[in-house]
């Protein structure tokens, strides 16, 4: 399955941790170095939100993240992951330039892309069957 940059960081902003790290360690058991370029830094990002019925964006608030850049086999990766967890935000960065590169372990990171995006399809199925009873109809008066 083919994962657009912008996707492939989603799915890997929500990977565990292990599922990243592993596959990192995978990715550079050949050999290659990766050139850190940004060290996963802990930081706050500002969370927007648009009101759903006037459609009005605004701040809900401020939430903990770490990024990561770095350089593999000639091409730039990125990451961005809710919560300090370093490693994982390295790892993830280190997957993302696995595929920018074309390396040999970019079908692996298109795998776990496609792992993860199952089983968050999964897990909004669940959400929206158990609030389904609490959904109320209204009819309108003409």
């Amino acid at each position: 399955m083919l994962f657009t940059r912008e996707e492939r960081a989603g799915l890997l902003a929500l990977a565990h941790p292990e599922e990243l790290v592993g596959l990192a360690d995978a990715c550079l058991a050949d050999g290659a170095v990766p050139r850190v370029l940004r060290a996963p830094e802990v930081g706050c990002v500002a969370t927007q939100v648009t009101e759903p019925i006037a459609a009005d964006r605004f701040l809900l608030g401020d939430v903990l993240a770490v990024q990561a850049e770095v350089e593999l086999g000639g091409a730039r990766g990125w990451s961005m992951r809710l919560g300090d967890d370093r490693a994982a935000a390295l790892a993830a960065a280190i997957c993302d330039a696995e595929v920018q590169a074309r390396r040999p372990r970019a079908a692996d990171v298109a795998d776990l892309c496609g792992r993860v995006a199952a089983r968050e399809a999964t897990a909004d199925a669940q959400e929206w069957a158990r609030i389904a009873p609490t959904v109320v109809e209204f009819e309108e008066l003409t």
